[in-house]
């Protein structure tokens, strides 16, 4: 690979997605046998010297938690249900020394998670067409990137505080299904009416916000999801769209974006036009729209933000990577390297500060008002 030093981060990532791991064809229907990859990068450009070892390093965790989420997203639901990620999340703290905390089941309920209990019973009966069926083991693409971005961010020296919340529900239909009318009671304390049973991801999210929140003590709250259809038609199949209550972190999105290649795009956040688009008569609010035609990825995004509140203290960013989670019939691994971008300036990782764009001084070119860094700050990713 010929490109610049700056252009190192992306290319590496892309390579990976030229790769993906799963497959289940057999011995005699194989093209070809495995085959190992080397991978030269020649830097031209003012700064053309040899990568360092260091930085080496850092493509190649990027590039394991690129094909780590795209093989998540790739394997059908018969080996990968909720339970085969929990496996998977597992095998990732054992490698980095963590202990995962898992809350399921009866506790659920005694804590007062009514979003994830209602998408743990099932839901569904809203059942989608057979045409639109093939292809929705890719609902997991948001919590694989955040896996495989956890994975390699800790890896590469993360300072600050990290959380990663994983939001798993298996949508099918059982005889607890959510059914349409019916009205859950979320973590915050927030009552939801439901119109629309196939809109069950925003119900687990908003639980996982506001755990990180109230437990986790999170002032800073990312949520990736692969959220709505419609967000392939807001922002285009390549670019996910981003939504957030801070203009410079808006600003960071679409520069982490470029600089890792997993490219962003901004949505509407207008929350005092679009949340009446969840009024109920009977709750706090409906999950779903009424006017399918008014910003239907804004609105979803914002329903997840309501129950933080819009007049939340710290900065909430959310991230729709429905359509450039896959292309054609194969994951991409999207979201990954995104992360490791927005966050990098928290590593230690040389790379990662270079295409980070939250660093004091890149922040103060782009917006005339830099960011202090306060290694206090959580993150959550």
């Amino acid at each position: 690979v010929v490109c610049e030093r700056s252009d190192v981060f992306a290319s590496a990532c892309a390579i990976a997605r030229a790769f993906p791991i799963f497959s289940r064809r057999s011995a005699s229907s194989r093209r070809t046998e495995k085959k190992e990859v080397t991978v030269e990068f020649i830097t031209v450009g003012q700064d053309n010297g040899p990568l360092d070892p260091t930085i080496l390093q850092c493509l190649a965790n990027a590039a394991d938690g690129v094909r780590l989420a795209a093989r998540i997203v790739d394997t059908p639901c018969n080996e990968m249900n909720t339970d085969h990620f929990l496996e998977e999340i597992k095998a990732v703290g054992t490698e980095l020394g963590i202990s995962p905390v898992i809350i399921r089941g009866e506790e659920l309920k005694q804590k007062g998670f009514g979003g994830s209990v209602s998408g743990q019973e099932g839901l569904g009966y809203e059942l989608c067409l057979s045409t639109n069926m093939p292809g929705m083991k890719r609902d997991c693409g948001g919590a694989a990137a955040i896996l495989g971005a956890f994975k390699a961010t800790v890896k590469q020296g993360f300072k600050d505080n990290l959380h990663a919340v994983f939001c798993l529900a298996e949508n099918a239909v059982g005889p607890a299904a959510t059914r349409p009318d019916d009205i859950h009671t979320l973590y915050s304390g927030k009552t939801v009416e439901i119109n629309n049973t196939d809109a069950e991801g925003r119900l687990v999210l908003s639980d996982g916000v506001v755990y990180a929140s109230k437990d986790l003590s999170a002032d800073i709250i990312l949520d990736m999801a692969t959220l709505t259809g419609a967000q392939g038609i807001s922002t285009g199949k390549y670019h996910c769209a981003v939504m957030t209550n801070s203009e410079q972190w808006e600003m960071a999105c679409v520069s982490a974006g470029r600089s890792s290649g997993d490219l962003a795009h901004p949505l509407v956040y207008c929350p005092e036009l679009h949340f009446s688009e969840f009024t109920s008569a009977v709750a706090d609010m409906k999950n779903s729209v009424a006017d399918r035609e008014n910003a239907t990825s804004s609105c979803a995004g914002l329903f997840i933000g309501s129950h933080l509140g819009f007049d939340w203290p710290g900065v909430w960013v959310h991230v729709d990577i429905a359509s450039p989670v896959h292309a054609g019939e194969r994951a991409t691994g999207f979201g990954v390297a995104l992360l490791m971008a927005l966050f990098g300036q928290a590593s230690d990782d040389p790379m990662l500060n270079q295409v980070s764009p939250l660093g004091a001084a890149r922040m103060n070119a782009a917006s005339g008002d830099p960011m202090v860094r306060d290694s206090k700050r959580r993150r959550l990713v």
